[in-house]
């Protein structure tokens, strides 16, 4: 029986049988990885199997096509974020984006990295300010992992680096300010701190938003995963009120 025990994130929990529930787990070394919890939904477990916590997990199997048995023990517990809206919306968006995104034992070190960080943010940030620019870039990062990156180095008009201030929805490539002249109403803002680094004011925050959303909308989340999207829209409605 092949045995692995690893940290790992929780991303999502489905019922599964009378008590049990099979859960979604991100791992450091071998990417999204799910499991059979006995008695997963149990009031000892339901703690413990919170999207967002960080926890022990021992996964079990006969073979490499079964599913495995899944015993987990919390290491850390993000469940006092989860009565904010604005951090459960971020916490609830995040994980289930990686659970239904991500292909299964497919080792992905950086974005459990930043999945990490994107969580550590939302808890640590006195506001949503400070974690939304760390979003975004989860968002990014996630197309880029899974072959959907944008080419944000150089203008897809003039093939200049400099003044790159807008994305093509077609070719999902940087357009400076003159090569887009004429058509800036047909392409995506590109906010500067996904060029420059560092934070962003609202406005670019909800720019990148509107851009990471058009390409994980078009490339990624199709046919069943497209359910998800109700709970970004939820986040992206929540921080426009804010800034509103």
């Amino acid at each position: 029986m092949a045995t692995l025990i690893s940290p790992a994130i929780v991303c999502a929990l489905r019922a599964h049988g009378e008590h049990g529930a099979i859960a979604r787990l991100m791992t450091p070394d071998h990417g999204l990885l799910a499991g059979y919890v006995r008695g997963g939904r149990s009031r000892a477990l339901r703690p413990v199997l919170l999207p967002g916590n960080a926890v022990k997990a021992e996964f079990r199997a006969r073979t490499e096509e079964q599913l495995a048995g899944l015993t987990v023990e919390l290491d850390h517990s993000r469940a006092p974020l989860l009565a904010e809206p604005l951090p459960a919306a971020a916490i609830d968006w995040v994980c289930a984006l990686t659970a239904v995104a991500l292909p299964e034992g497919v080792p992905a070190p950086a974005l459990y990295q930043a999945l990490d960080g994107v969580l550590g943010a939302v808890e640590a940030a006195p506001a949503a300010r400070g974690w939304a620019v760390a979003l975004v870039r989860y968002e990014l990062l996630l197309l880029a992992e899974l072959g959907f990156g944008l080419d944000l180095a150089r203008c897809a008009a003039t093939g200049g680096a400099d003044d790159l201030v807008f994305v093509s929805p077609r070719s999902a490539a940087a357009v400076s300010r003159a090569g887009a002249m004429g058509y800036e109403d047909r392409l995506l803002p590109l906010p500067a701190f996904l060029l420059e680094g560092g934070s962003g004011d609202w406005p670019s925050i909800l720019d990148g938003l509107r851009l990471t959303g058009f390409f994980l909308e078009r490339s990624v989340l199709t046919d069943w995963r497209a359910d998800v999207l109700a709970s970004r829209e939820r986040l992206v409605d929540r921080l426009a009120r804010v800034v509103a």
